[in-house]
């Protein structure tokens, strides 16, 4: 392999802050991941991750928008997420209990993913979430 080669490839998509853009950012992640059997759980993250940045950052606003990065190699598959900030806290998993209403989005990304990682980035925050090819969630090879 050439010394500027690499085997990971990266997509990057910038959406509105319209809550059907969720739909595409999910047709998008699933078009690009197609055959892969983390797909699925793929989609579901990015989709709970978008949503989050709609309802509760200014990319939900009028003018907002957030962008999602999809990096993939033989090993791992990273889903991020960056939003337009607006607010005073970083995203951060809680768990919440089976009948809350609220609250329990990242705590089901953080059961799906193998990792997540938050990063502040620009005024807003990347939520990074990262499924191994060859491990199960928790880290813990197959």
């Amino acid at each position: 392999m050439h010394e500027y080669m690499s085997e990971a490839r990266v997509w990057g998509l910038t959406c509105p802050g319209f809550p059907e853009e969720v739909s595409r950012a999910r047709r998008w992640t699933r078009d690009i991941l197609r055959g892969s059997p983390l797909a699925e759980d793929a989609e579901l993250i990015v989709s709970e991750l978008s949503a989050n940045a709609i309802l509760h950052t200014a990319s939900g606003l009028t003018s907002g928008s957030f962008h999602l990065a999809l990096a993939v190699s033989a090993q791992v598959i990273a889903l991020s997420v960056t939003d337009a900030g607006g607010t005073g806290t970083a995203p951060k998993v809680e768990h919440q209990g089976q009948e809350a209403e609220h609250g329990r989005g990242l705590g089901m990304v953080s059961a799906i993913a193998h990792r997540v990682v938050v990063h502040d980035s620009g005024g807003g925050h990347t939520v990074t979430a990262e499924l191994y090819s060859d491990a199960r969630p928790g880290g813990h090879p197959c």
